[in-house]
């Protein structure tokens, strides 16, 4: 699991080479008004496209702040290498403001076409109306802007090496805040053409999606970015969609208030890591194979972790993650979270209904979920026209007892599952007696089942580190699939 991660993470880090040129000249933009006259921010696009590396393009208006472009017209696509900074941030901490309600019709929403008739808003298949454009290029860093009242803030489409760093992208309902895709221009994906791009301590705030990987987007990182939505979001889908996605880290994000704080949907091999997750339908909600999620603080949402169950299957390690007072009536539904009253709340949930992604974009208009007959069922035995369990149904563990002795703690248990099989047992502490989830990471055990399925195990950890009223545990194969949390067992002194 550890090298798993690591090689992610480092793949991830990796920029795109750079030819030895030498430093570009400046292009200042000192003009509000979007004409084609020097001094304007467009201008100054079209005057680095025409000799890709030559120029740094700088924004920094004549005056005093705020400072808003209202392009009148979408802005050419910026072909790299190239720099897009606003220097006016860097000097003062003022955002230069680029703002679409210029042409861009502002009714929420329903102002952003989808790529096929009838549909509209957050979460629909669209390259439309983006702010700033990267499109078949590499190697644009963007920084110091806040983007907002677009379709899409950024486009990052079949580019790689990019770098998007220190923004605000505020108040986009289209695709998303920052689009990365692969798409062909027909919905399918395309590999190795969205690879490595760099999104770093960005404020996304009240977009439809803060961010997509779709389409073949893989060894991306997002790291130290902040995803929310107020309720002034109409639609508050995803914070991070994962759409066909491979081998993505995300870490060290914070996700409040969405339907789901990262969807990982027919994603391979993300690693999610370190982030935080509160005040979400879903804190994640995940299908596909092989992902990471480890170290994260999920509290605060009506489910911590859902596993899905899809056609092509599911598995998910999860492990050492801080998951704690979940189980709340937090009720968004756009595109991924539930407002269904029989959505079991909890920790971890596998199982939960989980519709393919085209449920929801089909022909949707806003607002519109898949119908109770389209959900995805869990299948007995095998069964047609229904999906596998993810996870391949593990078994929770069973805790027998927890008893304080001197200054150890000393938990014992049994597994059962299919005989000889090597699993992980995670054993996790709370504050509170009560609800089946783990707030600290205590310790964890390797275990083989015997020839009848069953393993049993005995678990300590230092008294003194930690004072539970209660404990929990999860049970981990080597596959890389976690069960649910056990029941809780109090600990006795």
């Amino acid at each position: 699991m550890k090298h798993a991660c690591a090689a992610a993470l480092l793949f991830a880090l990796l920029p795109a080479a750079r030819a030895q040129t030498p430093p570009p000249e400046i292009l200042r933009v000192t003009r509000l008004a979007d004409d084609f006259n020097e001094g304007s921010l467009r201008f100054a696009i079209e005057a680095s496209n025409r000799a890709p590396g030559r120029y740094q393009i700088e924004i920094d208006p004549v005056g005093a702040p705020p400072f808003v472009m209202k392009p009148a017209s979408p802005l050419p696509p910026i072909k790299g290498p190239a720099r897009l900074e606003g220097a006016a941030w860097k000097k003062s901490g003022a955002f230069v403001v680029l703002d679409g309600s210029g042409y861009v019709e502002q009714n929420g929403p329903r102002s952003c076409p989808g790529a096929a008739a009838g549909q509209f808003g957050a979460n629909v298949r669209t390259l439309n109306l983006p702010g700033l454009a990267l499109v078949d290029t590499a190697d644009v860093e963007i920084s110091g802007l806040e983007i907002r009242n677009f379709c899409i803030g950024i486009l990052i489409h079949r580019s790689s090496g990019n770098l998007v760093r220190d923004n605000r992208i505020v108040g986009n309902h289209g695709g998303a805040g920052l689009m990365l895709t692969g798409d062909d221009g027909a919905g399918n994906s395309t590999a190795a053409t969205t690879v490595r791009n760099r999104i770093l301590r960005n404020e996304f705030i009240d977009n439809g999606d803060g961010l997509e990987l779709t389409r073949g987007a893989a060894f991306n990182l997002v790291a130290n970015n902040v995803f929310r939505s107020t309720p002034a979001n109409p639609e508050p889908s995803q914070g991070v969609e994962i759409l066909e996605g491979h081998d993505n880290v995300l870490i060290g994000n914070r996700f409040e208030n969405y339907s789901d704080g990262v969807q990982i949907n027919r994603g391979n091999r993300n690693v999610v890591a370190d982030n935080v997750f509160t005040g979400n339908t879903l804190g994640l909600s995940l299908s596909g194979i092989g992902n990471i999620i480890e170290r994260n603080a999920i509290f605060g949402n009506a489910v911590g972790v859902a596993l899905r169950p899809t056609a092509t299957g599911t598995t998910a390690r999860l492990s050492r993650n801080a998951i704690h007072d979940n189980g709340g009536k937090v009720q968004r539904c756009f595109s991924g979270g539930s407002c269904d009253a029989d959505l079991r709340r909890g920790g971890i949930v596998s199982g939960t209904p989980g519709p393919e992604h085209a449920a929801y974009v089909g022909a949707r208009g806003i607002g519109v979920v898949a119908s109770p007959e389209s959900l995805a069922r869990i299948c007995p035995d095998g069964a047609p026209a229904c999906h596998a369990a993810p996870n391949a149904g593990i078994a929770a563990p069973v805790l027998e007892s927890a008893r304080r002795s001197g200054a150890e703690v000393l938990a014992r248990g049994r597994f059962d599952g299919a005989p000889g099989a090597r699993l992980t047992l995670e054993l996790f502490g709370n504050r509170r007696a009560g609800g089946a989830e783990g707030e600290l990471f205590l310790a964890d055990a390797e275990i083989v089942t015997d020839a009848n399925g069953r393993a049993l195990f005995a678990v300590s950890f230092p008294a003194a580190a930690f004072a539970p009223a209660a404990l929990t545990a999860t049970a981990t194969s080597s596959e890389g699939a976690t069960s649910e949390f056990s029941k809780p067992v109090a600990v006795a002194q």
